[in-house]
């Protein structure tokens, strides 16, 4: 199990967008976190795990049960790719149950509310909703 809590990766991940002083340097990290993300193979970048409603492309791996989701994705776009890294980093490794009940409230403690545009906003709406989906499946169809 991922040794820190859903809130527990929200909590820092807000302490350290609050380092910044502009959203230059917020979106600059964004950028870097994206980076860093593994690269998926191609044979995971396929319809049936894209995401649907993100204006970049986004491919969503998940596997598990409902005892441990782990995820892994990637995206075309170098702001939504850092935006996936977050994102795992809040959901990945946990139960499907902690996923389904943890809203990702750091979006709007670090400003991405209000500093994303209304399509990023909705794609990364859109991978949440894919994430809490498939940790409802996991819930309905435990192995």
């Amino acid at each position: 199990m991922n040794a820190n809590s859903s809130q527990d990766e929200q909590r820092e991940i807000i302490e350290e967008f609050e380092l910044f002083d502009d959203w230059t340097g917020r979106y600059q990290y964004l950028i870097d976190l994206g980076r860093k993300l593994p690269p998926l193979p191609d044979a995971d970048m396929i319809d049936t795990n894209k995401v649907d409603g993100c204006q970049s492309q986004v491919w969503i791996v998940v596997s598990g049960d409902a005892d441990r989701l782990d995820l892994r994705a990637a995206s075309d776009s170098a702001i939504v790719s850092g935006l996936v890294a977050l994102l795992l980093r809040v959901y990945s490794g946990h139960s499907a149950r902690e996923i389904v009940d943890t809203d990702p409230s750091f979006i709007n403690a670090i400003g991405l509310g209000k500093h994303l545009s209304p399509t990023r906003s909705n794609g990364l709406a859109s991978m949440v909703k894919t994430i809490k989906a498939h940790a409802k499946r996991a819930i309905a169809n435990p192995r």
